[in-house]
């Protein structure tokens, strides 16, 4: 059995080389990544500024709300800069810490994020279903203990990832034929046996996931029941509405998180140029977009930004 001095294979850093394939394009691909990952800084750090300063938006919805911007920044924040560096300045090179550091925030973030819809989807079916008792139900107390909940759950789905990996021999190749560092692709370089990255890479986190969407699923099975046994018209609209932003953000996150997944696991006749694109835009495009639905669709968001960009700034 060959043994492997450990210590020596994981000092090498990586080159990341970005998108085989499309490298006479970086630039130009730079142009519309850039604008969408400001309009993420933007949208998302105005919407946590509202948040903050408006009493009226002081309530569970919007504290989930808020732990959903900070995931989604820190999400795009740990992938977007060093792609963009890739674009702009050709492969670049991480630490073996800095890969580990990166993918371990790329997946806890995608896991934090699904546990944040959940509890989106809880507090929707407590204000729909359960309304006069909705202040007794989701206390501040009670949030932020399902906040911190939800952040150690995700802690303790992916940290096992990070060990799996850092105890891997890398005696081969460190170049990253990727935009950024992900758990198979970065076990994929070493020279021994991956299974257990894999399966549990693989089952553990999305198991994770399938469970979130079940339980999303059966809330708002629960809410339709109750929105549908209303009396009035008006009142089933208002509660359809309440939840019409949370609808998309959910659509968005999972639909393209599962295709992304499912293809890049069974999906082995899709050419790898355009599993490293999809990945990228999954990082990006959701961020950006999240802000901007419920900026749209929640009243009370809408009108606060209004008065900040226009009102104010008429004065």
């Amino acid at each position: 059995m060959a043994l492997y001095n450990l210590s020596s294979y994981n000092k090498d850093a990586f080159t990341l080389l970005g998108i085989p394939g499309l490298e006479h394009y970086h630039v130009w691909i730079s142009i519309p990544f850039c604008f969408i990952y400001l309009a993420a800084i933007v949208g998302n750090s105005i919407l946590l500024y509202l948040i903050a300063v408006e009493h009226s938006l002081h309530a569970p919805m919007f504290f989930f709300l808020s732990t959903l911007a900070v995931t989604d920044l820190m999400l795009s924040t740990t992938c977007v800069p060093k792609t963009l560096t890739i674009f702009w300045l050709g492969p670049q090179k991480i630490s073996f810490p800095g890969c580990l550091t990166q993918l371990f925030f790329l997946h806890y973030s995608f896991v934090l994020d699904s546990a944040i819809l959940l509890a989106m989807a809880f507090d929707r079916y407590v204000a729909i279903c359960s309304p006069l008792r909705y202040t007794t139900i989701l206390t501040p107390r009670t949030v932020v203990k399902i906040v911190v909940g939800i952040s150690f759950r995700s802690f303790c789905v992916f940290v096992p990832c990070v060990f799996l990996v850092n105890h891997l021999p890398f005696c081969r190749t460190h170049i990253i034929p990727h935009t950024y560092c992900e758990h198979i692709g970065v076990a994929r370089l070493a020279c021994a046996d991956i299974s257990i990255n894999i399966w549990y890479g693989f089952c553990v986190p999305i198991m994770t996931v399938i469970i979130d969407v079940i339980l999303i699923a059966v809330s708002y099975i629960l809410i339709l029941c109750a929105v549908f046994q209303l009396p009035s018209r008006d009142a089933r609209q208002k509660a359809l509405g309440t939840c019409g932003s949370h609808v998309c953000v959910i659509l968005m996150f999972y639909i393209p998180a599962f295709f992304s997944i499912l293809a890049h696991r069974f999906g082995h006749n899709v050419p790898h140029t355009f599993h490293i694109v999809f990945a990228n835009l999954y990082v990006i495009i959701p961020p950006a977009l999240n802000p901007i639905v419920y900026g749209v669709k929640t009243k009370q968001i809408w009108d606060k930004v209004i008065l900040l960009l226009f009102l104010k700034g008429s004065q």
